[in-house]
């Protein structure tokens, strides 16, 4: 009897240190997209033998896994959203890890004349104007999250826009710039995706530079006190990672092209 309660207690022991040995991330589509994912998983592994199993959604749907608790942890990129979800006793804390920035894509003649603007609000205003075609994630992600913010800072509202030139997809980053080139329309990207995609087209790098285009990727590790099953020490041994030399080494060597893709910035 007592080598049999022995059994359990060990199997018990194994299942528990076989969980913590694993984790779920929930990412944006833009990070997964820019391949960082690929270079970043296998150092985790290796330097803490802890397998990240990552579930790739819009920032929208990343906060609403956090709340259900369905992830241990988000990687996201809306800082109002992020600070929404740690005030409301989802997240423990709101750790800054890495930056790029936003840019407006668009045909190659750029028929709205962009390029020539000094703001990214003004870029978008005369998009508007214009009338051509613009395509949207739609989806509540990070980059839908942005671009609405341009349109309110340009006095535009984007849920009264004409569906003959607005195109909302509902659609991650990868899709959204899929069918700008099919379009030969304009869209908001994070530089990352916008360097690793693979079918441009006609489509060109028309606006960049604008500070508010700033995009910022923080990490938040869902609170225990409101999902007691999710795995927070893998959570904590991630989050110590991500602001390592180890991980600032790898985020700023990962380019593309001779382009960096995302800068590391944790403190």
């Amino acid at each position: 009897m007592i080598l049999r309660g022995l059994s359990v207690l060990l199997v018990c022991l194994w299942a528990a240190a076989a969980m913590a040995d694993e984790m779920k991330l929930a990412v944006t589509t833009s990070f997964h997209n820019s391949g960082l994912s690929d270079v970043l998983l296998p150092a985790i592994k290796d330097d803490l033998g802890l397998d990240v199993h990552l579930l790739v959604v819009g920032t929208g749907q990343a906060l609403r896994l956090g709340q259900a608790g369905d992830v241990d942890a988000i990687l996201v990129h809306s800082k109002p959203a992020e600070e929404a979800f740690v005030a409301d006793g989802f997240g423990t804390r709101r750790t800054e890890v890495m930056y790029n920035d936003f840019v407006v894509v668009g045909p190659a003649g750029d028929p709205a004349s962009i390029a020539r603007l000094d703001g990214a609000v003004d870029a978008l205003r005369a998009i508007e104007s214009s009338g051509v075609l613009f395509v949207s994630r739609g989806d509540d992600s990070g980059t839908h999250k942005k671009e609405q913010t341009l349109w309110a800072a340009a006095g535009l509202d984007a849920e009264t826009f004409e569906a003959t030139w607005y195109r909302s997809v509902g659609a991650g980053m990868g899709a959204a710039l899929n069918a700008a080139s099919g379009m030969n329309a304009y869209v908001l990207s994070d530089r990352a995706s916008w360097l690793t995609f693979g079918n441009k087209g006609d489509l060109a790098l028309l606006y960049a530079g604008d500070p508010v285009l700033f995009n910022q990727y923080a990490y938040l590790p869902v609170n225990a006190a409101m999902h007691s099953h999710v795995n927070t020490v893998s959570a904590m041994q991630l989050e110590n990672w991500l602001v390592s030399d180890r991980a600032k080494a790898l985020i700023n060597g990962y380019q593309l092209n001779g382009e960096t893709l995302f800068t590391f910035n944790a403190q």
